[in-house]
């Protein structure tokens, strides 16, 4: 049985191998530095909401929530998700998004969006189209795989009804 529910401290570490992993594999996260314990705790803490998947007391996944954008288009969330190996193809993600989506409201955003859903991530998009997400066109070439070659990027929306 898989719980989502907020971070705690005790956490930190299990998220960061999880963000780690996503982060190493050079597919899905614009980021390219690993975090260590202090930097994933100041990492996590500023975001508005982190959730986590929980699974016999282990983090499998997690999400953090922060603004889009700031002034004019603070309404707006962003989000990013990542699920361990182990995980992946059990609706862990799903569970994550969907809370995600939740949080978000409550936190008073309007939309959430994606900037940078990399195309050839065929399960996310899958996904996200699934739960309501339109995408809004293709940027050609931005995002930098692992081996120097170029990925088109897709970005996302969808309203939360507020």
């Amino acid at each position: 049985m898989v719980e989502v529910r907020g971070y705690a401290l005790q956490d930190i570490r299990d998220m960061a191998d999880v963000w780690n992993e996503v982060v190493e594999d050079g597919i899905a996260f614009p980021q390219e530095e690993a975090l260590d314990e202090k930097s994933a705790a100041e990492f996590f803490a500023a975001q508005t909401h982190c959730g986590v998947a929980v699974e016999n007391g282990r983090v499998i996944g997690l999400y953090i929530l922060h603004p889009n954008n700031i002034g004019r288009c603070g309404h707006i969330a962003n989000a990013s998700y990542a699920v361990g190996s182990t995980a992946r193809g059990k609706g862990v993600g799903r569970l994550l998004v969907e809370d995600s989506l939740a949080k978000a409201a409550e936190n008073g955003f309007r939309v959430m969006q994606f900037n940078a859903v990399v195309a050839t991530n065929a399960g996310a998009r899958h996904l996200y189209e699934k739960l309501g997400f339109v995408q809004l066109g293709t940027i050609p070439g931005g995002f930098r795989m692992p081996d120097g070659t170029y990925a088109d990027i897709c970005p996302y929306y969808r309203e939360l009804g507020n």
